[in-house]
């Protein structure tokens, strides 16, 4: 495969950043075909972006024999249902965080690409930045010393009432659409699976949570923590605390833009900084690789479904519904 052809399924606000334009700085891809509910806008998205092909269904996008793999970012409740759909039309999948409305959802796509050996991956971009592999040295090193905490925070205002974000059929709320990167995080630093002690939450309207905090466990002793909102200033950051030394990142989300990265014990205080460009750079090539040359993504369908484990979790213990699906 000399050239992988993407399609859009939709003409989402960040299939620009995400797909469009790192795609068009990357050998070996085109953006082949859009599709989106309204026929009208999808044609106006392809015009924009030069998009070649417009289609009028996403039904008629996966049935397009010119398309080898799909790019998703539909609304939350429909990330799992064109998923497989995808996979069942012989498409490898990109598809935008939260991978599912839920965990037995996300089970079932990770079988459907067992299933179907095509390969699906969520997009979590901070993961594939120089960043995150060197706040994964710097914890798997030694100098914090015995690791004591993991918290991560990803707040930032959703001024827009009418927002998708904000639907409960389309699965949103704070935890589904900011609170998963946060959990991600805690997840990928401790290199474990967390236990939720305990969860609060206070709610937009019923069911969908504007922020959220939860307290986490892990086998060993160590504990974590999660805060999210899409009702407070921007904060968005990490904290990992040891015996010898703690260790801070600030903005790991897109640090192409900032980001800020100390340790502070008791040898002294370090700040660093880690090159790298757009994170949507890095995460196309990692799909690219897996596509093309069978190359393991870091967010494969079996980290996704851990993800949402706990995000289903903080939502019972906070007392708010699990989010379903959204009929196709």
């Amino acid at each position: 495969m000399d050239t992988v052809r993407i399609g859009c399924l939709g003409a989402a606000h960040i299939a620009p950043a995400a797909l469009v334009k790192p795609a068009a700085r990357t050998p070996g891809v085109e953006v082949r075909a859009v599709a989106a509910r309204d026929p009208t806008r999808a044609a106006a998205f392809a015009a924009k972006h030069a998009i070649p092909v417009t289609h009028q269904s996403y039904a008629d996008l996966l049935a397009d024999p010119e398309i080898d793999a799909v790019y998703n970012p539909l609304p939350n409740g429909l990330h799992g249902v064109w998923t497989i759909r995808a996979l069942d039309a012989g498409k490898h999948v990109l598809c935008e965080k939260p991978f599912t409305a839920n965990a037995e959802e996300a089970e079932a796509v990770a079988a459907a690409a067992t299933r179907t050996g095509l390969v699906v991956m969520e997009a979590f971009h901070w993961r594939y930045h120089p960043l995150a592999a060197r706040l994964l040295e710097i914890v798997g090193s030694g100098e914090l010393g015995p690791i004591r905490r993991v918290e991560a925070r990803v707040c930032f205002p959703l001024f827009k009432r009418s927002d998708i974000r904000w639907r409960l059929d389309l699965a949103g709320g704070a935890l589904m659409d900011a609170g998963c990167y946060a959990v991600h995080l805690v997840r990928t630093l401790a290199g474990a699976e967390p236990a939720v002690v305990r969860a609060r939450a206070k709610e937009r309207s019923p069911g969908v949570d504007r922020w959220t905090h939860a307290e986490l466990a892990f086998a060993d002793g160590r504990a974590g923590a999660i805060t999210t909102s899409m009702a407070s200033p921007p904060r968005v950051g990490a904290v990992v605390v040891g015996d010898r030394a703690t260790m801070r990142v600030t903005n790991p989300l897109a640090p192409q833009i900032f980001h800020r990265l100390t340790v502070k014990g008791d040898f002294g205080y370090r700040r660093e900084r880690v090159a790298g460009g757009p994170t949507y750079g890095y995460q196309l090539a990692a799909f690219l690789a897996a596509v093309r040359d069978g190359v393991p993504p870091l967010t494969p369908p079996s980290d996704s479904v851990a993800t949402m484990r706990v995000i289903d979790a903080i939502y019972s213990a906070a007392g708010l519904p699990l989010r379903t699906p959204t009929p196709a």
